[in-house]
């Protein structure tokens, strides 16, 4: 089995939503009942998050940032919160705190979702105060509270 470099405790949460703040969130295949916006790591150190977000996207959703009707907003805002402990072992020896950049991503409803069958295995649209009860990570719940705040009608 090939192993992976670690982890680079730097990543994206892309909040992805319609007009209407109804928001999608998909269920992790390794850790069932635990349901997230997108996330993920940057795969080099100079990779933007702006770039990390648009690849996370694409491989969990199978969604183009730049398609008609889809537009990425950066909020410019940051969480560093402590890496669960199930996961320490996909980063380097004494890492333990990781920092997420955080974006917003409004989509037309109805938009096909494809999800990556190894990452999730389920998706499910809610309204934000909704999908916010439903999130295991308290950074992505409080985020979705704040979708009303960074939301653009344009």
């Amino acid at each position: 089995m090939e192993q992976r470099p670690p982890k680079i405790p730097e990543s994206v949460l892309v909040v992805i939503h319609t007009e209407a703040l109804d928001v999608l969130l998909i269920e992790r295949a390794d850790a069932p009942g635990f349901w997230q916006s997108v996330t993920g790591s940057k795969d080099t150190p100079d990779e933007s998050f702006e770039a990390t977000a648009v690849r996370e996207v694409a491989e969990e959703t199978g969604l183009d940032t730049g398609a008609p009707g889809h537009r990425l907003q950066d909020w410019h805002l940051e969480n560093v919160y402590t890496i669960y402990p199930q996961w320490l072992h996909r980063y380097a020896a004494g890492v333990t705190h990781n920092t997420e950049h955080l974006f917003g991503l409004r989509v037309p409803a109805g938009v096909s979702i494809r999800l990556a069958p190894r990452e999730h295995t389920a998706a499910v649209w809610l309204p934000w105060r909704e999908a916010a009860e439903r999130c295991f990570s308290p950074s992505n719940a409080e985020a979705i509270l704040m979708l009303p705040a960074f939301s653009v009608k344009t």
